[in-house]
């Protein structure tokens, strides 16, 4: 039996719009290393995107500050979180909802943790006003395609 391979990345950047664009590209070098498909490499790229801009919106509400992005790739399995320090979310479940948006006067959809919970395997928010938001997102690459043992 073959061990599995197991690599981690972290990145820290600093809370601008910009680097939303550097994120996607760091992460998608990343999981090259697993052969993803195109659409699993969008999936990510999107789910990656969505959660630098609410930290950067909405955590940070477009203020300087730290965004750490972790990457782990654990057998066929990336592994992401995403994390700020800035205003949190008092209702997680509520920030979840479809067209849920902090931001009504801007142009923000609200759709933000419904791509991720869509793109990605699995999605966990931790938050807490006054301290910040982790995203944890999981995607199998591969999955159904022959890649490995399941």
């Amino acid at each position: 039996m073959r061990e599995e391979q197991s690599e981690k990345m972290t990145l820290t950047m600093e809370s601008h719009s910009r680097n939303e664009a550097f994120a996607r590209a760091v992460v998608a070098a990343f999981a090259a290393r697993l052969d993803p498909t195109l659409e699993e490499l969008e999936d990510i790229r999107t789910a990656v995107s969505e959660a630098v801009t609410n930290a950067v919106v909405h955590g940070y509400r477009e203020q300087p500050g730290e965004i750490r992005l972790e990457a782990e790739i654990q057998g066929r399995t990336l592994r992401l979180a995403i994390q700020d320090w800035g205003v949190g979310i008092a209702d997680v479940e509520k920030a979840r909802e479809p067209l849920f948006t902090t931001c009504p006067q801007g142009e923000r959809s609200g759709m933000g943790f419904s791509f991720m919970e869509a793109f990605m395997d699995r999605l966990q928010v931790s938050s807490f006003p006054g301290k910040g938001t982790r995203v944890e997102m999981e995607k199998r690459l591969g999955a159904g395609e022959g890649y490995g043992e399941g």
